[in-house]
């Protein structure tokens, strides 16, 4: 009596899942990464009045330190989305890399509702909803 075998039908449709789903994570998380580098690279490195010109009234109210530590954690953000999935070092840095960059548009959100900003708080909502999809993709992936 021999033990019933996969069909390749079967292996082969959890192969398709297994790669579409492994695409959109890397497309979620190239998405946030290019995001949060140029966000990183502009509250890094731009004065407040050259950031409040290009339409980043988010920065009006918060103290310069804070935006410059929020700017490193953004970058810091972008290296945890991209090099563990590069280099195959460390894959529990990606899924922790898009909780953070989630905690960090909760704040956001807060600070342009706060300002009656609806709509870039909308945004904000988006690419919470887009580090939420990656932090629970790559947390079932590393299961």
């Amino acid at each position: 009596m021999s033990l019933p075998r996969r069909t390749t039908c079967h292996t082969g449709s959890r192969l398709r899942v297994f790669v579409t789903m492994n695409a959109m994570l890397w497309a979620g998380q190239v998405i946030l990464a290019a995001v949060f580098l140029f966000s990183s690279v502009t509250k890094g490195t731009w004065s407040r009045a050259r950031l409040l010109a290009a339409g980043q009234t988010g920065v009006a109210r918060v103290p310069m330190r804070l935006l410059r530590v929020v700017a490193g954690a953004e970058f810091l953000g972008v290296l945890g989305l991209l090099l563990p999935g590069l280099v195959g070092v460390w894959p529990m840095a990606t899924p922790l890399a898009a909780l953070g960059l989630a905690m960090v548009m909760i704040g956001a959100m807060a600070i342009h509702l706060s300002q009656n900003e609806a709509r870039v708080a909308a945004m904000n909502f988006g690419l919470f909803l887009l580090a939420v999809f990656v932090y629970v993709g790559r947390m079932g992936h590393l299961g």
